[in-house]
């Protein structure tokens, strides 16, 4: 980060979650002036609060990010601003649209309208690869909260404040991920439900898509977004390395498993999609990541980029992962050690 956040006053939108929690722990290193974590979870906030407890420059505030006041309170003075903050379940989306459009798109245009009239300096929107042909109301949400990001570039252009947006592919280990879900089952009945075994999705550690979010601030110069270049995983390659690896620490054999397809849910995709082929026609690559460039502004330049290839990057025109690169993806990252030893014990019982 080479002092970036040094001495600045940095905002964390929905900071109790995972890559909120992640954000702050990385940002801590550079010695802010302050962070603010901005929840409504209070008692996620409460745990947070225990485990931070020998620094100072944390500050916890409770508010929704649908409150536009309390937003705009939580970021006055505030150099930094992270907006992490969302509905971000598929089925919970579907079945409670319109609290996703309140969380999704009406919360992150409250952030908008804070950021500017508090001149916050660069404003940092976390989006999804679902945003890309969506066919959920979380993908659709998050689509519509992305160009109010994009389009907050040009309109507010009067004031000081950079937006950008970066695109995630799943990130393993977050909280509701389906690794712990699959140990679960495991240990509960020896068997574990897949949609579809053939489905591929992007796969990044907590770890990479933290530093994809830090690197998108330090590099965003207006309305851009940021997606990084992620390994793609197939869901049954997944589910054999959690089976394996999980029944070794129940002492029962993988084959006593079994692996049953329920369907797609609704809304539910085969395949996810980072950029389409008409974004990569406004694309940069950079070694890491590309950058997809507002179109109602001057396009940047980034030290090292490349216009990229105008074609789509999906997880099905790409080569998926060796299953052991998975396997080695979950240990190397202490994946299956949220499902801790304690529920191993207090379930094995039910696994023999």
């Amino acid at each position: 980060m080479n002092g970036f956040f040094t001495d600045k006053r940095v905002l964390i939108i929905g900071g109790t979650g995972t890559i909120g929690k992640s954000l702050l722990t990385t940002i801590l290193q550079d010695s802010p002036k302050v962070v603010r974590i901005f929840s409504r979870d209070e008692y996620k906030q409460f745990e947070m609060q225990q485990s931070f407890r020998g620094y100072n420059n944390i500050r916890y505030l409770i508010g929704d990010v649908r409150d536009f006041e309390r937003v705009k309170r939580a970021m006055q003075d505030i150099d930094y601003v992270f907006h992490c903050a969302a509905m971000k379940h598929v089925p919970s989306c579907e079945y409670n649209p319109f609290e996703a459009v309140q969380t999704n798109i009406l919360g992150t245009q409250n952030v908008i309208q804070a950021s500017i009239d508090c001149g916050v300096e660069k404003t940092v929107f976390t989006s999804t690869d679902k945003a890309i042909a969506p066919t959920n109301t979380y993908g659709a949400s998050k689509l519509m909260a992305e160009r109010l990001i994009s389009a907050a570039q040009y309109y507010g252009s009067a004031g000081k404040t950079v937006f950008s947006s970066v695109r995630f592919g799943n990130v393993m280990g977050s909280r509701g991920s389906v690794i712990p879900l699959f140990q679960q089952q495991i240990a509960e009945r020896s068997s574990i439900t897949v949609t579809c075994k053939d489905m591929s999705r992007f796969m990044m550690t907590k770890k990479e898509a933290t530093e994809l979010t830090i690197k998108a601030m330090m590099l965003s110069q207006g309305g851009e977004v940021f997606v990084l270049k992620m390994p793609i995983i197939r869901l049954q390659d997944l589910a054999e390395c959690v089976i394996e690896e999980t029944a070794k620490r129940l002492c029962i054999h993988p084959t006593s498993v079994k692996i049953e397809e329920i369907g797609l849910r609704p809304g539910e995709k085969m395949y996810e999609e980072l950029m389409t082929e008409e974004e990569a026609v406004h694309a940069i690559e950079l070694q890491e990541m590309f950058v997809i460039s507002n179109q109602f502004v001057d396009k940047p330049s980034y030290p090292g980029g490349k216009p990229a290839n105008m074609q789509s990057y999906s997880s099905h025109s790409e080569t998926c992962m060796p299953k052991e690169f998975v396997r080695r993806m979950l240990l190397e990252n202490d994946l299956l050690d949220s499902y801790n030893n304690t529920n191993y014990n207090n379930k094995k019982s039910f696994s023999v």
